[in-house]
């Protein structure tokens, strides 16, 4: 059984038919990797599972109950967390305040001093700078910030909206054996990212998101090995 079951998802704006029945699963303490070029409908999928939009028709399952239509807040309770693409801390607070907005729900409160020992140890460079304010960070102490931020909400699928974008290399290896470690904790992440070498090489699965619809889906080896996407996304 999925932990989130995506059935024949349809959404538009306006007159722009975004998502065509798109149909995705996660599993329990998975990394799913969601790949595509810019303009695919991958941001707009993330939006969909946070209650940001809503859907034209189709259905949405978390631990097989229903979610279609449910406001941000009441997905947040379930523990769907997103991290939204370009970081988005709150630039005027210090890192800990940061941390303690991500912790706002009641489970996340009573757990709050246990989980921040936890992202201090992922990132011991936010420890250091716990009392900096966010905004002079470096933008990739600020990825590992919003990172930290979501998993405050003790997520049950935590979803990754392009980490790596505008990272320098050393960065972006740094962020992702982080979310390798984050999913040997049992979380189930669902990765979107254009960096589609890093994504599969660390994803159990993945679906290609093209123009709004699922072109190809596999494990995460298999998609790094097929010859459509070694030529339309890899450059081999």
């Amino acid at each position: 059984m999925p932990l989130l079951d995506v059935r024949n998802i349809n959404v538009s704006y306006d007159d722009f038919h975004i998502l065509k029945d798109v149909s995705l699963c996660v599993k329990m303490g998975e990394i799913l990797a969601v790949i595509g070029a810019n303009s695919a409908g991958k941001s707009t999928l993330l939006k969909l599972l946070s209650g940001l939009i809503q859907s034209d028709s189709g259905d949405i399952f978390f631990k097989s109950n229903p979610i279609s239509g449910l406001d941000m807040h009441e997905i947040a309770r379930l523990g769907i967390i997103q991290v939204p693409e370009g970081r988005r801390v709150f630039p005027f607070m210090t890192v800990f305040e940061n941390l303690l907005v991500g912790s706002f729900m009641t489970k996340a409160r009573q757990k709050r001093s246990e989980t921040v020992e936890y992202v201090f140890n992922l990132f011991p460079p936010l420890k250091e700078r716990r009392k900096q304010l966010a905004g002079t960070l470096s933008g990739g102490e600020q990825q590992m910030l919003a990172i930290a931020r979501g998993l405050m909400a003790l997520p049950v699928l935590l979803m990754l909206d392009e980490p790596s974008t505008g990272l320098a290399p050393i960065m972006v290896e740094n962020i992702f054996k982080v979310i390798r470690e984050i999913d040997k904790e049992g979380l189930a992440i669902l990765l979107v990212e254009q960096n589609v070498q890093k994504s599969l090489s660390i994803a159990e699965r993945g679906y290609v998101l093209e123009a709004g619809k699922i072109k190809l889906e596999g494990s995460g080896k298999a998609l790094a090995a097929d010859p459509y996407v070694k030529k339309a996304y890899l450059g081999l």
